[in-house]
């Protein structure tokens, strides 16, 4: 009879604690909120749940990648690669794992998302509204990273090269940021979010509880040329503070040629079936900056194509970890 009770209402369309005996509509209302912000999402999760999920509670929007088109709600989440074209690899649990990430820690009673500008900020130019910085905690008064995730300036694929990476290099217990900047207005306009996010956590780093010294600046494709940027020319050249330029770059997939006479080390990584930055177009770069004297590593992955995010089940798999020591030798 207790088996058959138990089957009975896990079947019901609420929460039961086979553990404590209670559904969760028996529960105190304290108790159930809490029970729902700790829902983790699952591949069958929709992109509706997402949008609705209170631990998401008024930034949902910038969690996913597109500021200018409505969203099919009933996408499940093991075909959110359809929302990334200029991506490859999309690996299901590794998504799932930077969302429910910021699902525990939103749970935990931490603060995940931050805004870069002010409210004066964002009525001057209302395109702002769209901007911040998601933040992955990891020892306290460690030094920090911040990734600029792809998308062509089109849109921002944080769900699979931006909180996964976070994750990852938290591993190493480095604190994290992920950058939501503005897209459809080209590269320098997105560089300018970069350099008001650095300047932000700098001014912050004392209520952020990170290190300032030896940070590193991270990006993927169109955010590859971000992170570039910013280590060629500074935080000030993009509108930031005078703030000293990153110990490390890290760079994947990007045709980003551009630098300057003097570049941080650089850790760069490509497939070499990437079409649209193919090896080529970052090697050139490559080899400028060794002849300037920068410290350089790279990696060309067989049988990978473009925006493979961390490399999960391909030949790229622990890119993101070999890039993080690379920054370590660089502090």
């Amino acid at each position: 009879m207790n088996s058959l009770k138990t089957v009975l209402l896990a079947s019901l369309p609420f929460l039961f604690d086979p553990v404590a005996g209670r559904t969760e509509t028996t529960m105190p209302q304290s108790e159930r909120a809490e029970s729902t912000e700790r829902r983790h999402l699952s591949a069958t999760s929709t992109v509706g749940d997402i949008l609705r999920h209170p631990a998401f509670s008024g930034y949902a929007d910038r969690v996913l990648p597109w500021d200018d088109r409505s969203y099919d709600e009933t996408m499940i989440l093991s075909e959110i690669g359809g929302l990334l074209p200029y991506h490859s690899a999309v690996d299901t649990g590794t998504v799932l794992g930077g969302l429910n990430r910021m699902i525990e820690d939103v749970a935990a009673g931490q603060q995940v998302f931050y805004d870069i500008y002010t409210e004066a900020d964002k009525r001057a130019d209302p395109s702002k509204e769209d901007t911040g910085l998601f933040y992955f905690r990891g020892r306290p008064g460690a030094p920090f990273a911040i990734v600029s995730p792809g998308g062509g300036f089109a849109y921002v694929g944080s769900v699979h090269e931006g909180f996964p990476f976070a994750v990852e290099i938290n591993r190493q217990g480095y604190n994290v940021f992920v950058l939501k900047y503005r897209v459809g207005q080209g590269g320098r306009v997105a560089t300018q979010d970069l350099a008001a996010a650095i300047s932000y956590v700098f001014r912050n780093s004392r209520t952020l509880d990170v290190a300032t010294e030896g940070y590193s600046v991270w990006g993927s494709s169109a955010g590859a040329r971000m992170a570039a940027f910013i280590g060629s020319r500074g935080v000030a050249a993009f509108g930031g503070d005078a703030l000293p330029k990153p110990a490390a770059v890290i760079m994947a997939y990007t045709a980003h040629s551009d630098h300057s006479d003097s570049e941080p080390p650089t850790f760069a990584v490509v497939g070499s079936q990437d079409g649209i930055a193919p090896p080529a177009s970052m090697t050139s770069r490559i080899a400028e900056l060794k002849r300037l004297g920068t410290t350089v590593e790279y990696r060309e992955f067989p049988s990978v194509g473009h925006g493979f995010g961390t490399g999960a089940g391909t030949s790229a798999e622990g890119w993101i970890t070999e890039a993080t020591r690379f920054w370590e030798r660089s502090l």
